[in-house]
């Protein structure tokens, strides 16, 4: 039965899809069985990793049930994927139905036993598309740039967490906040980690000790396609995101 993880941070720009990706190559790579869904109408994790996203069935038409979500997968050498595009932008005003929060959560039952791991990207704002994440999640792993706008960002995200965990999703967990682009060589950075774990004890995580370095080589992966372990393996940020792997699988995530 899998697991499920959402990436989430209601700021953009915070290496959010990168993250998402790199976390589902990096357990592929490990002989896990992995499926990555793109609730983003952004549909940046569906371009990075190769995904169809117009002559296909996608997450907005599962969602609307006119889809299965089973013949929806797209098998990929990097995970398994299900697609996005721009129509899931107008979902907030489609769905207005009691219930709605539990859309995503029911239809990803129908493959949980056949996946170690199910990762989710989420939208940049707190719509109804991340309420759907958060109900369908066991987990949740938030990224952030040492900034004093990502601390903003979090603090407000914590208070869709707790109504998600309180109406829908008691068992929720943020399973811990991951520093990227990160420069430990700053005065801003350093400072900006220790805030951090203030706000983190108060959403009762941490950080993670791995950080994630900035790295073209990245931007370059996404742009051909290429999960960055295949793109770039001996890169630094490549290797930053394969200790956050094995960092979560210690934790026994």
């Amino acid at each position: 039965m899998a697991k499920i993880i959402s990436i989430s941070n209601q700021k953009g720009g915070v290496g959010k899809t990168t993250t998402t990706g790199a976390i589902a190559a990096g357990y592929k790579s490990q002989g896990y069985r992995v499926l990555c869904v793109d609730l983003d109408p952004q549909s940046n994790l569906s371009f990075s990793s190769g995904a169809e996203t117009e002559d296909c069935p996608t997450i907005y038409e599962i969602l609307k049930g006119e889809a299965k979500t089973t013949f929806s997968i797209q098998k990929l050498p990097s995970y398994d994927v299900i697609s996005s595009n721009i129509l899931l932008s107008g979902i907030e005003l489609e769905f207005t139905q009691t219930g709605r929060e539990f859309l995503l959560k029911e239809q990803l039952s129908v493959v949980k036993d056949k996946y170690d791991y199910i990762f989710i990207d989420t939208p940049p704002a707190l719509s109804i598309l991340t309420v759907n994440a958060f109900t369908a999640s066991d987990y949740i792993i938030i990224p952030m740039l040492a900034d004093i706008f990502s601390l903003q960002g979090i603090a407000q995200l914590s208070e869709t967490i707790e109504r998600v965990k309180k109406y829908c999703n008691p068992n929720l967990k943020v399973e811990g906040i991951v520093l990227t682009k990160f420069n430990p060589r700053t005065i801003l950075s350093r400072e900006i980690k220790g805030t951090a774990e203030l706000i983190a004890q108060q959403l009762d995580t941490s950080i993670f000790k791995s950080t994630i370095r900035s790295s073209v080589s990245i931007m370059e992966a996404q742009t051909n396609q290429q999960d960055i372990f295949n793109y770039s393996p001996k890169n630094p940020a490549t290797m930053d995101y394969m200790d956050l792997v094995k960092e979560l699988i210690e934790r026994g995530i």
